[in-house]
């Protein structure tokens, strides 16, 4: 899958995956070496996250039920717990900085698209 905000036009992420299953959204990414740019993790249901047992910041993306962003955390450092925004339903964590650059604001939305001859991985 691939992550575009409906409003900008601009790419997020050109893999996305999903952690739907208890114990994939449990790990999240736990334990791994680095999120690669254009990479990402969509968790739903989920609320809030922490960055226990990561060893890279993150950026992450709050979304309600349609995919309009209701909070946004920066650089989520190791060994932290995210904050918790009104009306999350799931959550996208991505490369550190990746919002910054790419200038996303709260109340945009973001589109889940599939992309061409990828496999899905978590």
């Amino acid at each position: 899958m691939k992550l575009t905000v409906r409003e900008s036009g601009r790419q997020l992420a050109s893999q996305m995956s999903e952690a739907r299953s208890f114990w994939k959204r449990l790990r999240g990414l736990m334990l791994t070496e680095s999120l690669p740019e254009g990479c990402g993790l969509h968790i739903r249901t989920c609320k809030s996250v922490h960055s226990f047992l990561m060893n890279y910041p993150i950026d992450v993306l709050h979304l309600d039920e349609n995919g309009q962003i209701t909070g946004i955390e920066h650089r989520l450092g190791t060994g932290t717990i995210g904050k918790a925004f009104p009306g999350t339903r799931s959550v996208v964590e991505l490369p550190a900085g990746t919002l910054a650059r790419e200038e996303v604001k709260v109340g945009q939305t973001v589109i889940f698209q599939p992309a061409q001859n990828q496999s899905e991985r978590v």
